[in-house]
């Protein structure tokens, strides 16, 4: 099961605050917020939520197509993706523009104030799927990253047409979206994932009100931090997985991205959608421990043992001789 991944491509200025963001907010002055934080350290990595889900696909040797573009800069960061497999041969490179930019201060309670920068971003609405999947065979499953919107839209648009399967995943641009575009993104989509503060401004968006939303999705998937994961569905009972804990937090930036190419991976290789969730969990507390997106080490004896320490060794062995194959 090939899976095309769609959405942003951009680098990414990680920053850390040594102190809490709620402390330096006064309620009464919410309307004119006026605030710098000192920095004690940046770090510069590679990013953008289609290509951090495409290389942890890369990673479990699934070959995902990543759909994007991105700048003038391109060329060392597309050879790094390549080199981990992902086929880059779908990427549009802008003549003039950088990669898109995301800049993010994290304090130390793990929140987050972030600025992102289309840059060669904005160009995506140019990329044509349909000729993609001619060029290189109809993927089995498209998922709908943050992108630029007209973007987003084209591609959802195009997927339906063509009868493959959508993972919408509007994250970061719900904010941008109208209730119409909000309500194309996710209408008819096969998998579904926010956050749960994503999750309540999707409704928002939307004006569906749960049950509704769920009635046009296959399932609508919520990642909760330390509560772990919720998987809903009109006609099925909502599965809670737990997460996998750790001590060990470097940088949350990335773990979302890091659950949905483990839940994909378990996908594309046909297990259920608990044991596919339970892998995303467990590799998105490995990119937690590091710093940057696609900084972390794919170690499937190290899956195994945090998937037997937190589900059991029931779970490890059910998922132990596919992650054995994984180079």
């Amino acid at each position: 099961m090939r899976i095309a991944v769609t959405g942003s491509i951009a680098t990414d200025h990680l920053m850390v605050f040594p102190g809490r963001f709620a402390e330096q907010l006064i309620k009464e002055q919410l309307e004119r917020v006026s605030l710098s934080f000192l920095a004690d350290r940046l770090e510069v990595r590679r990013g953008g939520v289609a290509a951090n889900i495409a290389f942890g696909l890369g990673l479990f040797g699934l070959d995902p197509i990543l759909v994007g573009a991105a700048g003038v800069d391109f060329a060392e960061y597309d050879a790094w993706l390549r080199a981990n497999g992902v086929d880059t041969t779908a990427v549009q490179v802008s003549d003039h523009l950088h990669t898109a930019r995301f800049v993010c201060t994290t304090d130390e309670d793990q929140n987050q104030i972030a600025t992102f920068y289309a840059g060669a971003m904005a160009e995506a609405s140019r990329i044509d799927l349909a000729a993609i999947a001619e060029r290189t065979g109809a993927p089995a499953l498209v998922l709908v990253g943050a992108d630029d919107p007209a973007a987003m839209l084209r591609h959802t648009a195009t997927a339906h047409r063509l009868t493959i399967p959508v993972a919408a995943d509007p994250s970061q641009q719900l904010a941008r979206l109208d209730r119409n575009q909000a309500r194309q993104l996710v209408d008819g989509a096969r998998w579904l994932f926010t956050n749960e503060y994503e999750a309540a401004l999707l409704l928002e968006r939307t004006g569906w009100t749960e049950e509704h939303l769920l009635g046009r999705v296959g399932t609508w998937i919520t990642t909760r931090g330390e509560a772990g994961v919720s998987l809903a569905g009109s006609d099925t009972p909502t599965l809670r997985i737990p997460a996998v804990l750790t001590d060990e937090i470097a940088d949350p930036t990335g773990a979302g991205d890091a659950f949905r190419s483990g839940f994909l991976a378990g996908t594309a290789w046909n297990w259920p959608q608990e044991q596919a969730a339970r892998l995303g969990c467990a590799l998105a507390t490995t990119v937690l421990e590091s710093v940057g997106t696609q900084e972390y080490k794919l170690s499937p004896s190290d899956l195994v043992t945090r998937i037997d320490q937190t589900y059991g060794s029931d779970a490890a062995r059910a998922l132990e001789a596919q992650l054995a194959r994984v180079s």
